[in-house]
């Protein structure tokens, strides 16, 4: 027994699940909602989650969705320790397995845009009744979900959605011609070439929500959620780790609870919303 546990210990340090001097129970996989394509988000996120390693002793392994229906279908059931989600998807995952959030950014809050060429006559959304409307994803909260209900609500109309899988393609559909209009956020937008970004015009803006948490599964130990929370609002104490918060983007960390994100509950956001099975 003792050459099989040793046999097996091996094979786990070859493949790099683990490392020499950590246990295995000290390994925890991290998904992050895929807004960019998954070079970026490895870019982004890999040099702070070896940082976050080094100041909590545990290991955490970055979990790749292929798309963003895969991750909200890996997330409510609970295949991630650790996950970075948009408002919504901590509604979804907090009620099928309990999720609880972390941190999120202080600094700022998510707010939707609805945007058309700038050359376009349009000016009210209303004159995008029955029209075809780029937008990410179905539950993309603020370029989708509450665009659209916000759209329903306050303004009676209701569009014919194209979902085109990133933001960066929603302003590419509208700039080309393929739709008349499409949903984005603020921050996305801004990102965009200037070339892009200036081609563009903001014809309406959703209300403000707090920003993406980064949560944690209520199986993971209190001790080590604490610690990583902990952990992470130290690294905004230096200059080289408010850099790596600030590319998630959290410029300004804070803590994050499950009141922050009540508000979200009262708008019936499911009415729009698609299960990812």
């Amino acid at each position: 027994m003792k050459g099989l546990v040793a046999a097996i210990w091996a094979t786990l340090m070859l493949v790099g699940l683990v490392h020499a001097g950590e246990q295995p129970g000290n390994v925890y996989t991290v998904g992050v909602v895929p807004q960019f394509e998954a070079g970026r988000l490895q870019h982004i996120w890999q040099p702070l989650l070896e940082r976050l390693g080094k100041r909590t002793g545990y290991s955490f392994r970055m979990q790749a969705s292929g798309s963003i229906r895969e991750f909200e279908r890996d997330l409510l059931r609970g295949r991630f320790d650790f996950a970075y989600m948009n408002p919504y998807q901590l509604i979804m995952a907090n009620r099928a397995k309990g999720y609880l959030p972390l941190v999120r950014d202080h600094g700022r809050e998510l707010c939707g845009v609805l945007v058309v060429r700038k050359d376009s006559t349009i000016d009210d959304p209303r004159d995008l009744q029955g029209k075809p409307v780029a937008f990410p994803s179905p539950n993309a909260l603020g370029a989708s979900l509450q665009m659209r209900q916000e759209l329903h609500d306050r303004f009676g109309i209701t569009t014919h959605p194209k979902y085109v899988q990133s933001h960066d393609r929603v302003y590419l559909n509208v700039l080309l011609g393929e739709t008349l209009a499409g949903g984005g956020v603020l921050d996305t937008l801004e990102a965009q070439k200037p070339i892009y970004r200036n081609a563009l015009r903001v014809i309406y803006t959703t209300a403000k929500v707090e920003p993406h948490p980064l949560a944690a599964l209520p199986t993971v130990p209190v001790e080590v959620r604490q610690k990583v929370q902990r952990a992470l609002l130290r690294m905004a104490n230096s200059q080289d780790g408010k850099r790596l918060l600030a590319r998630i983007p959290m410029r300004q960390i804070g803590p994050a609870t499950l009141e922050d994100y009540e508000p979200l509950r009262l708008k019936g956001l499911e009415r729009f919303a698609l299960s990812p099975d």
